[in-house]
């Protein structure tokens, strides 16, 4: 923007489990402005993962440790240099790193077959948390690219 840097919003904690993180991730989730179906749909998958873990593990702790696993450190930006684009690799700032981890996890899982999205959900938290899944996969293809465009990167802008 021209003028001025846009405010930052303040996102208050979630009602369960005090968590600013957890109202980010629904707000992601929402459709159509219905925040109590998608803080239903969220806290029923924390349940499912809760069953589905071990129990040391809670649902939330899984579902942090899949959203680590997931942030992108590194992604690839189009540049055009003469005539030609480039894929320039850039580091990623920390609050586009946490959306787009958040955006990834939910996206691939509505991708998933399960019957309803709390269980498409947790099975993506389970399967992001072991280090496979679509999510995961989508940022091992991401930082593969950067890898490959690593000439580029004096390119950066």
């Amino acid at each position: 923007m021209r003028r001025r840097k846009a405010k930052k919003i303040a996102i208050l904690p979630d009602p369960r489990f005090n968590e600013v993180m957890v109202t980010k991730f629904v707000n992601n989730m929402m459709f159509s402005g219905k925040k109590n179906l998608a803080f239903k749909i969220f806290y029923e998958a924390m349940d499912i993962v809760d069953e589905k873990t071990d129990e040391g593990v809670t649902g939330l702790e899984t579902w942090k440790k899949a959203l680590d696993n997931i942030t992108p450190s590194v992604e690839v930006r189009s540049r055009r240099v003469g005539g030609a684009t480039y894929q320039i690799p850039t580091p990623v700032r920390e609050g586009r790193k946490q959306s787009l981890g958040m955006k990834w996890l939910i996206g691939y899982a509505r991708k998933r077959n399960e019957k309803t999205m709390a269980q498409k959900l947790a099975n993506e938290v389970i399967a992001a948390a072991k280090e496979e899944g679509a999510a995961y996969k989508k940022k091992e293809d991401t930082l593969r690219m950067a890898e490959a465009n690593k000439a580029f990167s004096h390119f950066r802008f």
